[in-house]
């Protein structure tokens, strides 16, 4: 009987090689930052019009995702996710509504105050998302029990503290009555924040109600109140800011 020869070897099989996880999930996030800088340097090449053009029709793409009643309900992700703040009857919902132009995408209660649910919605073109835009619950409304105020603004507080992937938020303020105590108070609450680069923006909503010597007014008086971020009159019923609204949005979400 033949003996195997000790210096035979083996017959080598090739097998293809399977890249380690860690690998293709730089490959993956390489190619996701090629694609973000290509869809970025195309936005900037557009003329202003067309930007807030290109930038509504990212808006319009919003679809409900999820709605929480407390921050541990909340989904997490990698996703740039932008607030929507204010206080009940500050236009919070039109405003959503005529940005996304979507009539019922937000909705406004019949009584004040009464939504205590944080809302979410996807956007992003082709069913891929790459934002989401965070309804959070309109507060100070007088007829809303004491506690549940209190509740809700520790909520909010929290929120905006300890949401890691919130990157904007977005405060309506009625400009007939100027920035409130809890409109301020938000406002140092997110300072930090903004300090370590997260974008806020002013929204003079029912600037329609004013003239145009009342709206200067009172777009310098909140300037000097918010103390930083930008400050834009705001009109739905004329559609007054809408467009330059809408392409800071995008260029916030897509840096």
């Amino acid at each position: 009987m033949n003996q195997p020869d000790p210096h035979d070897t083996p017959a080598q099989i090739d097998t293809p090689e399977v890249p380690e996880i860690a690998v293709l999930n730089a490959e993956f996030e390489a190619q996701r930052e090629a694609e973000r800088a290509a869809a970025k340097a195309a936005f900037e090449l557009l003329s202003p019009a067309d930007q807030a053009k290109y930038a509504m029709g990212w808006l319009h793409t919003a679809r409900f995702l999820t709605t929480a009643a407390q921050l541990h309900h909340l989904p997490t992700y990698d996703l740039p996710e932008i607030a929507f703040v204010g206080r009940s009857n500050a236009g919070k919902s039109t405003c959503i509504n005529v940005l996304t132009q979507q009539k019922r995408l937000a909705y406004a209660s019949k009584t004040p105050g009464r939504t205590q649910h944080i809302n979410l919605f996807a956007m992003g073109r082709q069913g891929k998302t790459d934002a989401v835009l965070a309804d959070l619950p309109g507060y100070g409304y007088a007829a809303v029990p004491k506690q549940d105020k209190i509740r809700w603004q520790q909520v909010m507080a929290n929120y905006l503290l300890t949401r890691p992937n919130l990157r904007a938020v977005v405060l309506m303020c009625d400009p007939r009555h100027g920035l409130t105590e809890l409109d301020e108070i938000l406002l140092d609450v997110i300072r930090p924040r903004v300090a370590e680069g997260m974008k806020f923006l002013v929204l003079l909503t029912k600037a329609d109600k004013l003239n145009k010597t009342d709206g200067a007014k009172a777009l310098q008086i909140t300037k000097l109140q918010a103390g930083g971020g930008e400050v834009r009159l705001f009109s739905a019923l004329k559609k007054q800011g809408v467009d330059e609204v809408a392409s800071t949005l995008y260029k916030w979400m897509h840096p």
